[in-house]
């Protein structure tokens, strides 16, 4: 009975932790444009305020009696009611020029800090009361430890499996509440299983105990147990931010790292782990350089077949590390403090990624720095004892040979831009492929492996890739955007994270032309001239046509402006507003557009300021990667847009991605709302035309009435969009994304 009631006291409340989690970054995400850097941002907040918890375990099951520290725990459980159920505080706006984490923190402090951190506390807490209890396991309470990350994995793949798709976030907040609430009933028996128990914890030390030894041992080990914590859990947000670069930041592409992560934990501490730690150390690296390849080689390799390699590899890289850390953990009168330890190492993996890493680092560098960390704390592999000169000479090797690795890489790539060789596919392969191979010959020594991992990182970088040499790169909050021009020298691009978002011609007789997914002969043009045409006063200098554009991108655009017309941009990135607006990099703006205004912050909070019926065009053309924010196509900023548009008006989406469906939304949307909706697909882009700038693109455009969309409506390219059956409409409370995904 006692053992049953502490495993479900621990399952439940791990459950809980885990589902809270993407739901209240969900309730975030719409904010602050969908960006994937919302949830690592929550991330940190979840982790800190866990080590919080530990700390608070640690601290009163050191100083406070049993007793005096059930009873305030259970006081402290209750006082947490207050805030329930879970909601985003009113009236609380991120800021629109400056970087909103701090905000985020502050708000997530306000809406779940106190019932996360109780529950957080749970782990070490009801453990060290199980030690208390007499029961005959009571000596390695180490076991519940897989029953509580156990509970994380039913509340992290719950929740996108089951809780998202079915239900809205209102509705899933009273689910939490109820949990709460058992939670405070379960605790509270646990409570009243171990008042009466046995005042100390059985003396027998865990069969895995070893002597703690001098005092800088012990610091030693306790740097090695935040060491192994930290790789797993940076590499894991390195994980979630390369998988959700330029597909939809959901809740399914968070939990699966972290589900991933949590597993690993309940392998390596169960009495008899599923896997030998000896046959995944071995594997290790072949997993470490397949993940590595796509990074240094900067090639983008299909969705099928990157989610597999960076989850198992993840997967791998924290079934090592936790294994090492069950391998050497204390007995029962150090297991809060081990627990703190751990949670100490997950929280500095965490602020190194979100808040370190975006602003000393102008690329994803943390990803395959985490790889290169992971392969130092791997054991030896089949290492014999040597003599002490064999010993010399393998530590001079172990730094030697990985600098012959890099500058052989180094002189190969300096050589083959030199003599202007093409780096078709085969060539990249056959030259990155090698350098793998070469520097898996290191992988049976850690210092060496690593090294050679560094070696590579460095020599890639004098890789131009496929877009060529960058003339600028920044990276904030909202991504890593860079601006390059072509291998042909005839193009400006831009680009967030892998997608091309703008392109310009650097022949000057073609500057103002708009290109890309904007040409005249395009949805985007076509679109333009229908609205120019219905708007005969704009020649006027009364700014009687007024549009507004969400998303700058590089601000093509803005010349399709004539005399009379009113341009307003929304842009959520200052780095973009910051690039399109520098002459030295793109010359839209200042050509075709120079009063264009540019209204910094989410458009959704931000249209609101704009008067009712008064835009005759409104064109969404945000991503976040290559996908639109969700939370600017649900019901309600349909209404918005609906409520902004003149009489007459056109509402125009760009849909142009890889990875997800819009239509059918799109479609369910405008069916909802009573509105027409078309749809031009202009996939069948021409050799000829693509050479002169122009890409595939598809585009949605929405009115009131068939005769509002013009000269739209007769057009053959343009064609109706019906829903799929079954689809539901998005709102802000609720959305589907994985319904949508093109896996293929």
């Amino acid at each position: 009975m006692l053992l049953i009631v502490f495993t479900c006291s621990m399952f439940v409340s791990a459950a809980l932790l885990f589902l809270v989690e993407p739901m209240l970054a969900k309730m975030v995400l719409p904010m602050l444009g969908g960006t994937p850097a919302v949830w690592n941002t929550c991330l940190v907040f979840f982790q800190a305020v866990l080590l919080c918890g530990y700390l608070y375990a640690h601290a009163s099951s050191k100083w406070l009696g049993r007793r005096t520290q059930i009873v305030l725990h259970f006081s402290l459980t209750l006082m947490a009611l207050v805030v329930l159920p879970l909601r985003i505080p009113a009236r609380w706006e991120p800021p629109a020029q400056s970087s909103p984490v701090l905000w985020i923190l502050g708000m997530l402090s306000l809406a779940v800090g106190l019932p996360f951190f109780l529950i957080s506390s749970s782990t070490p807490m009801l453990q060290r009361w199980f030690a208390h209890s007499g029961h005959k396991s009571a000596h390695d309470p180490y076991f519940l430890y897989a029953a509580s990350n156990a509970g994380s994995l039913v509340g992290l793949l719950g929740y996108p499996l089951l809780l998202e798709p079915t239900l809205r976030l209102s509705e899933q907040s009273r689910i939490w509440t109820y949990g709460y609430l058992f939670f405070v009933a379960m605790t509270t028996v646990c409570g009243i299983l171990v008042w009466r128990g046995q005042t100390a914890p059985p003396s027998a030390p865990a069969p895995t105990e070893q002597a703690d030894g001098t005092k800088s041992n012990r610091w030693l080990r306790r740097m090695r147990w935040v060491a192994l914590a930290f790789v797993p859990s940076s590499l894991m947000m390195g994980v979630t931010t390369a998988l959700t670069t330029d597909i939809p930041a959901i809740p399914l592409f968070w939990v699966l790292p972290l589900a991933l992560y949590l597993l690993s934990f309940v392998m390596v501490f169960t009495s008899r782990p599923p896997f030998s730690h000896e046959w995944l150390v071995q594997r290790l690296p072949f997993l470490i350089l397949a993940t590595l390849y796509p990074i240094v080689s900067k090639t983008q390799l299909p969705l099928l077949l990157l989610f597999p390699l960076y989850l198992l590899t993840l997967f791998a890289v924290a079934l090592v590390c936790h294994g090492e850390l069950a391998r050497s953990r204390p007995g029962i009168a150090d297991l809060t403090g081990f627990y703190l330890w751990i949670s100490l190492g997950g929280v500095l993996g965490g602020i190194f990624n979100s808040l370190v890493a975006p602003v000393i680092f102008s690329t994803v560098l943390e990803f395959p720095l985490a790889l290169i960390f992971a392969a130092l704390l791997r054991p030896p592999i089949d290492v014999n004892p040597e003599t002490p000169q064999k010993s010399a000479r393998a530590k001079r090797n172990d730094l030697l040979l990985p600098l012959a690795l890099g500058l052989c890489m180094a002189a190969l790539i300096i050589s083959m831009e030199h003599f202007n060789v093409n780096m078709s596919p085969p060539i990249v392969i056959l030259l990155f492929g090698y350098s793998m191979v070469w520097c898996m010959s290191f992988g049976k020594r850690p210092i060496r492996f690593a090294a050679g991992l560094a070696a590579l990182l460095a020599a890639s970088t004098l890789y131009p890739g496929p877009y060529g040499r960058f003339l600028h790169k920044e990276r904030n909050f909202y991504g890593v955007v860079r601006v390059g021009n072509d291998q042909s020298a005839k193009y400006r691009y831009l680009i967030h994270g892998g997608t091309l978002h703008g392109s310009q011609s650097l022949n000057p007789a073609r500057s103002r032309e708009p290109l890309a997914y904007y040409t005249n002969s395009g949805p985007a043009g076509s679109i333009v001239h229908a609205m120019q045409a219905k708007t005969p006063g704009a020649q006027s200098s009364d700014h009687s046509t007024r549009w507004s554009v969400v998303g700058l991108g590089a601000g093509a655009m803005a010349c399709y402006l004539k005399p009379g017309e009113a341009l307003t941009y929304y842009e959520i990135d200052p780095a973009v507003t910051s690039i399109a607006s520098d002459t030295s990099y793109f010359t839209f703006l200042s050509q075709c557009a120079p009063a264009a205004k540019i209204v910094p912050g989410d458009a959704r909070l931000k249209l609101r300021d704009a008067e009712d019926g008064s835009q005759n065009l409104i064109v969404l053309d945000a991503f976040s990667g290559d996908m639109i924010p969700m939370h600017l196509i649900t019901r309600e900023a349909l209404a918005l847009y609906i409520r902004k548009l003149a009489p007459g008006g056109i509402l125009a989406f760009h849909i142009t991605n890889k990875f997800v469906r819009l239509a059918p939304t799109l479609s369910a949307l405008a069916s909802d709302a009573g509105l027409v909706c078309l749809m031009d697909d202009d996939s069948a882009v021409s050799r000829v035309q693509s050479e002169e700038g122009k890409f595939a693109s598809q585009w949605i455009v929405m009115a009131r009435s068939h005769s509002d969309l013009g000269t739209l409506g007769t057009d053959p390219h343009w064609a109706p969009v019906k829903a799929s059956t079954g689809t539901r409409v998005w709102t802000d409370d609720y959305s589907n994304l994985l319904h949508i995904i093109k896996w293929n």
